[in-house]
């Protein structure tokens, strides 16, 4: 039998506000209950999976070795990244072409991850349309 994810640690110095903002980020994550734990914060997704921010002394110096890929739910690529961009993500890299490609942002705190095309988008199918 193979393993699977239980939770993702991510470093951070502030792990109540890294937890709150990626709970605005994620619609299939919930903040974990407060325990007054100012070490770590948690947010629980689906599956019992957990995103989990513990406090580390250092901030990012170096690029991310793993990181989160996200695909919009109910908006385009594009409008997504000008949603986290209002939320206060910055742009580290563009790699949209048209349809195609992604974004590169970074979390308030520098953590690297990307914004893809909606499925539809990448096969060529408007959002709004039937699919066969």
């Amino acid at each position: 039998m193979a393993s699977r994810t239980a939770n993702f640690s991510i470093d951070a110095r502030d792990p109540r506000a890294q937890a709150a903002w990626w709970a605005q980020v994620l619609d299939d994550f919930e903040p974990e209950p407060d325990e007054d734990d100012d070490e770590e914060a948690g947010l629980r997704g689906p599956g019992g999976r957990s995103l989990l921010f513990l406090r580390v002394p250092e901030g990012k110096t170096v690029k991310n070795r793993m990181h989160m890929c996200l695909r919009p739910v109910d908006r385009s690529r594009d409008e997504e990244v000008d949603r986290l961009l209002g939320l206060g993500a910055t742009l580290v890299a563009d790699l949209r072409e048209d349809d195609r490609g992604w974004a590169v942002l970074a979390d308030p705190e520098g953590n690297e991850f990307c914004v893809l095309t909606t499925r539809a988008d990448e096969a060529g199918i408007a959002r709004g349309t039937a699919q066969p």
